[in-house]
């Protein structure tokens, strides 16, 4: 019970330092409103949990988050794994998300790159394959990696810890998705 509470405690400081973030995740809920409202729409790529991460996020965009309303366009770039194999046996890991960015990705979409780590290769190739075609970059990280160097907006969670890392980003992506679906009645 003492380690069960422990990790709790862990999780309650985390959250409690969190406010330095708030301006960031409404830059990038802003970015996210502004592509949907001009018709374009948010890839999500990360790997392992965050892979996860980002099928839920786009999932959450396309059926609802709590509202029945018009579909958003959300799209996970984490799950076609022929594409995903393909790109990697053929090229390498590393290009697998940014290969899917150049065929998928327009002008104007957004590019939500997960990296608790900060320091995906992969997910960093995207950001700068995205950023080179127009489109805007969010970087979701952990306090740690070179990412926010290669994103537009970078929201850093204040912690290494990637279990703790990994429950604030599911909490950002909720407030995203819950802002996002506020704002749709303007959007579509």
């Amino acid at each position: 019970m003492d380690r069960i509470q422990k990790i709790i405690d862990e999780s309650v400081l985390l959250h409690s330092r969190l406010s330095g973030i708030v301006p960031v995740i409404s830059e990038a809920a802003g970015m996210m409103v502004g592509a949907l409202a001009g018709g374009n729409k948010i890839m999500f790529a990360g790997n392992g949990g965050s892979a996860a991460d980002a099928q839920h996020l786009a999932a959450e965009l396309v059926n609802r988050f709590q509202k029945n309303r018009q579909p958003l366009a959300g799209l996970a770039l984490t799950t076609d794994t022929s594409i995903m194999t393909a790109v990697g046996n053929d090229f390498s890991f590393e290009e697998i998300f940014s290969k899917q960015v150049r065929a998928l990705g327009r002008k104007g979409d957004v590019l939500v790159g997960i990296s608790t780590s900060g320091s995906s290769k992969n997910i960093i190739r995207a950001l700068d394959e995205a950023r080179s075609m127009g489109i805007s970059t969010v970087a979701l990280t952990g306090e740690a990696g070179q990412i926010r160097d290669h994103a537009d907006c970078t929201i850093s969670v204040p912690s290494k810890s990637t279990p703790r890392v990994q429950e604030i980003h599911i909490l950002i992506g909720h407030i995203l998705c819950e802002i996002v679906e506020d704002a749709s009645a303007r959007i579509v």
